[in-house]
């Protein structure tokens, strides 16, 4: 299938009909009854992870194929979400030419970070891009200000001169986003029982584009480019001894890797036209290694399962407060209720990022290979019991064969 092999294949078609069916799974409880607040099938949420699924599916291309460690990503992120807001402002609120701007914009400054950080290796490659994603959160924020708004952030007005398209409706308002008319909020809720699905124009423009880019994804991986960064990452040193210079390859391999880093800031200001320069930052850097090394870095839908944990975890598992954990533990007698609400709540709420630390300890300690590794071990383990029990019937079928002779 689109010149994929068999294994491929199923994972490309398992990550479509993740995407596809994703209002069905991320809504497994009736909106009515006290768990619905751990569904996370509404439109915001759902956009977050496949957004930054093609953030963490770039960034495996370079630090998973090369093991380069990057700490600047985030800047081209931001830089992607600057260009595409101003293509708002200046030509169209269709979404289209601000996402075509977003990559080209990210891969120009990223051909220029990765020309100069890539003279080094190591830990001073990853310093070298912390510096430069540190430097741009300062000129964003403080330096640029008559283009990135400062602070503020850079957002859409009444008095943007936009080419095509008007800059106010006839309601007085900013127009909304849209893809060739279809407005990025438009939707429908389908109501079955007690369940709520919702349906959303923006989240399925975005499902489309991750696909689309997990594909080429793929065929990066399966390619001989892909072959040789995997090479860089084995023994550069041996590619040097056969005449190879790997530096070509490093390169064009952290271009692509800001281009999908662009293509995901482009999509955020596609959902929500504000560009701010918090998103440069290093901890949103560190956010998206996090995202790659729980899910399985040098996997294919590795980075896609961290993106979706850890949003998982910043929207739904951080609004359990007090007063949920006493609801739940209501039929308790009140000592030992109040007890256990002490012990838990320190790890859940505002205090998510503590749960987080300790999965991303165990994963690193007991799953080198993140979450991958972990469903291939079940998976064996399902294996192994299927192999066992057919063993033993076929052992247990032997004598009767031999009596009825």
């Amino acid at each position: 299938m689109l010149g994929l092999g068999a294994k491929d294949t199923r994972l490309f078609l398992i990550v479509i009909g993740l995407t596809l069916f994703a209002p069905f799974l991320l809504n497994p409880f009736p909106a009515d009854s006290s768990l619905a607040q751990f569904n996370a099938g509404y439109p915001d949420l759902m956009q977050r992870f496949v957004i930054f699924g093609i953030f963490a599916i770039g960034f495996n291309i370079l630090f998973g194929l090369t093991g380069y460690l990057s700490f600047g990503h985030a800047a081209f992120l931001g830089v992607g979400s600057y260009a595409g807001v101003w293509m708002m402002k200046l030509l169209t609120m269709n979404v289209v030419p601000a996402i075509l701007m977003s990559v080209i914009f990210a891969g120009l400054f990223s051909l220029l970070v990765g020309w100069i950080s890539l003279r080094r290796s190591g830990i001073y490659f990853s310093i070298l891009t912390l510096a430069f994603a540190q430097m741009s959160f300062a000129l964003a924020y403080s330096v640029l200000t008559p283009i990135t708004n400062g602070e503020t952030g850079l957002q859409l007005a009444l008095d943007d001169p936009r080419v095509l398209g008007v800059s106010r409706t006839e309601a007085g308002s900013i127009p909304l986003t849209h893809f060739f008319g279809l407005e990025m909020r438009d939707g429908f809720d389908w109501t079955i029982g007690g369940w709520v699905f919702t349906f959303n124009v923006g989240y399925y423009l975005s499902a489309l584009v991750m696909v689309a880019a997990f594909y080429v994804s793929i065929r990066i991986f399966r390619s001989p480019f892909g072959m040789m960064l995997k090479a860089v990452k084995s023994n550069q040193q041996r590619m040097l001894y056969t005449g190879l210079n790997p530096r070509p390859y490093t390169l064009a391999a952290f271009v692509i890797s800001g281009m999908y880093a662009g293509l995901a800031g482009g999509l955020m200001v596609a959902m929500d036209p504000l560009a701010g320069a918090e998103r440069m930052q290093w901890t949103a850097s560190g956010e998206v290694v996090l995202m790659t090394i729980l899910g399985g870095a040098g996997t294919l839908i590795g980075p896609v399962l961290g993106a979706g944990l850890i949003k998982y975890f910043e929207n739904i598992f951080s609004k359990i407060n007090s007063n949920v954990l006493h609801q739940w533990f209501g039929f308790l007698p009140d000592g030992l209720e109040d007890a256990l609400v002490f012990v838990v709540y320190p790890f859940v709420g505002k205090g998510w990022h503590l749960t987080l630390g300790i999965v991303f300890m165990l994963v690193v300690i007991f799953l080198p290979g993140g979450l991958v590794e972990g469903g291939q071990r079940i998976g064996r383990l399902f294996r192994r019991g299927r192999s066992s029990s057919s063993k033993h019937e076929r052992t247990a079928a032997t004598p009767s064969s031999h009596a009825a002779e």
